[in-house]
Formats: C-alpha cells, structure tokens, sequence
C-alpha cells in the first residue's frame, strides 16, 4: 500500500533519554535507534540508524544549557530533513534560553527568538513544548506550536494532598497570571511576592502582598534555578505566619547552590516535572513525570486530532 501512512517514530537527544523512554513506552512504541560519534575535540554528529523516508518523526529534546543540548536537537532536525522524514516534531520538554524573550536593556540578544528561528531552520515543522517561560515565545515561530500546561500533571496530586486553608502563591510579578490561574482551579486565595534583584539570580529585597497567616502555602513558578526566590519567599512566608510552604515548579534547573539553598529553608516539598533531569538528590524533592502528557498529545497529533483539553489550567 504506496500511499499508507507510516507510523511514526520516536527518537531521543542524549540530554532526555530517560523522559523519552517514559514517552515512548507511554505512546506504545520503542524508541529508535541514533548513534553519536564524536571526534577529539568534542564535535559530535547524530545519525539515524533506520530508514525515515516519508515518517512523522518526534525528536524528544530539552534545550537547557549548555548549548551542545540545543546543537545535538538542532542536529538531528537537520539530518531527519536531508533523510526525506515526512514530518519533524521537535518535543522539548524544557525550552531552554527562554529567560531572554525580550530586550530588557540595550545591546542584548533575544535568545528565545533566535532558538526558534534555529529550529526552523534547520527543518522543524512542528513543535511541542511546555510551561514556556513566557507565552508570547510561541508566536516566535511561524510553524505550529503546542505549548502544554503542566497543571494538568500537577493540579490532580495537589487535590489529593488535601491541604485546609490552602493559598496559591506567585514568586514574583510575572507569573501572577499563572498563580491565579490555579488558585481558580482550587478555588483558594492567591498571594504575590514582589522582588527586586540586583543583578541575575541575585535578590536585594523581597515584599508579600497578602495574608499568609494559618494558611498552607504553594508558590507556583515555570522553573527553579538557583532556588533563591523560591526559598526567601518561603521563609518569609513563614515568619508571616503560614503553617506550611510547598512549591510546584515545573522545569528543575537547579544549578549552582540550589540544592543546598532547599535543605536549609523551610520549604517543605519542592514538585517538579521529568522535563530535565535532577543533577543531585533531596528528600524534599518530588518528581511527577510528564511522559503521560506528552505521549498523549503525540499520538494526537499524529492522528489530527484536537489537543485543546490539553492547554486548559
């Protein structure tokens, strides 16, 4: 049968391998099979080692730092484009670079546009994503974007915790949207931290707006990178009166002196995703997995059918 259509093939840049496998199996299929050769100086070059002439391809790679995650998915993009793959989705469960959506200051680079033109380039013809840093990110790109919501994931554990007086909380400013957003959802009260930093990832001053007094706090955030917001703010929270501090963040950076930032606050739970994986172990930490999701809205896609539940707090 010529003109029956392929099924389609699921492939893993090294940096995501065990969240791909979770997909895969999750999709009911087995991951195929790329080959990395390296030379001395550390050039790397991806290759397919089966036939995708004429497939829908789905690329599973996170674009955290350092750049080579970026340079491996763009890689691989292009040699499915010159192997004749039918269709190229590119899943990144973290896009990384994201921090840099806009000028904030003169002479600096929108990463996050140039990273989307990078992927067009070298061949993508879809992507699927989630808990961008920003949302305007997805008109970057002139091909479809799927941008998911990792509440899907984390609103069902969060009803099963069954917490009494429980307050929605935002780190900063910026995500107030995606705080109000779940407290609608638990129907709670929502309050928001305002910050000041000093220069990157460094915070000269922290403020509460709202009551936290006897109430079981979750900040809600897209990412933790150094934890230094997430755990001022639950400190602070708890001088304030609050009877407990947890945190949902979906992408789990967690670099530099994080680790040691979450055993001493007082934060008692840290939630994150599978979306990049841990680069060191806390009991505080919990892992749900975003294979589901994502499995789910592959095997949409690939049979043109809606995906719209998906993008619903």
């Amino acid at each position: 049968m010529p003109n029956a259509v392929l099924e389609p093939k699921i492939f893993a840049c090294s940096q995501s391998i065990e969240v791909a496998e979770k997909i895969a199996k999750s999709f009911g299929a087995d991951l195929g099979n790329v080959i990395t050769s390296t030379y001395s100086d550390g050039e790397f070059q991806p290759s397919f080692e089966e036939s995708i002439r004429g497939t829908r391809i789905f690329l599973i790679g996170s674009t955290n730092p350092s750049s080579e995650n970026l340079m491996e998915l763009l890689l691989m993009i292009d040699a499915a484009k010159r192997a004749s793959a039918r269709h190229i989705t590119a899943v990144i469960p973290y896009f990384g670079w994201a921090r840099q959506d806009r000028k904030d200051k003169p002479r600096v680079p929108i990463a996050a546009k140039l990273v989307a033109k990078m992927l067009e380039a070298a061949g993508a013809t879809r992507i699927i994503t989630m808990d961008l840093h920003a949302d305007q990110i997805q008109g970057f790109f002139e091909k479809p974007v799927d941008h998911l919501f990792a509440s899907t994931i984390f609103l069902p554990y969060l009803k099963e915790l069954g917490l009494e007086n429980l307050t929605i909380a935002s780190p900063d400013m910026g995500g107030s949207k995606r705080a109000y957003a779940y407290s609608k959802a638990l129907e709670s009260d929502v309050v928001i931290c305002y910050k000041q930093r000093a220069k990157a990832n460094v915070i000269s001053h922290m403020e509460l707006i709202g009551d936290v007094t006897g109430k079981n706090v979750v900040l809600v955030d897209d990412m933790v990178d150094t934890a230094g917001t997430l755990t001022k703010a639950a400190d602070l929270m708890m001088e304030r009166g609050a009877l407990s501090v947890r945190a949902i963040c979906t992408h789990p950076i967690l670099s530099g002196s994080a680790y040691e930032r979450l055993e001493n606050s007082k934060l008692e739970e840290l939630i994150v995703t599978d979306s990049i994986p841990l680069s060191g172990k806390s009991d505080k930490i919990k892992v749900l997995s975003c294979a589901n999701l994502f499995a789910d809205v592959m095997h949409r896609v690939h049979h043109n059918q809606s995906i719209s539940s998906k993008f619903v707090m």
